[in-house]
């Protein structure tokens, strides 16, 4: 079994599906995106990646755009089969 090892959100690819692992970050932004429902363990996928620009994701149905060093903070482990 291949354990994968957790990436920042800003290095992940269009159109794939991640878990949300850790957020590196101060407790205003961790408490930034808790409010949006970004917490450790939630699941999504990412809608566009595109660089230079901001990162857009879908979370339950919602799309939520992130700037590049929000990202930056945020650790992700693929995952397969997910439903969104």
């Amino acid at each position: 079994m291949v354990i994968q090892e957790k990436i920042l959100l800003k290095d992940t690819v269009d159109d794939s599906k991640v878990k949300l692992i850790k957020i590196d970050a101060g407790q205003a932004l961790k408490a930034r995106l808790a409010a949006m429902g970004l917490l450790p363990g939630v699941e999504f996928g990412i809608i566009n990646n595109g660089h230079p620009g901001p990162l857009v994701i879908n979370l339950k149905g919602t799309r939520i755009v992130l700037g590049r060093g929000m990202a930056g903070k945020i650790f992700v482990r693929p995952v397969e089969n997910l439903k969104l």
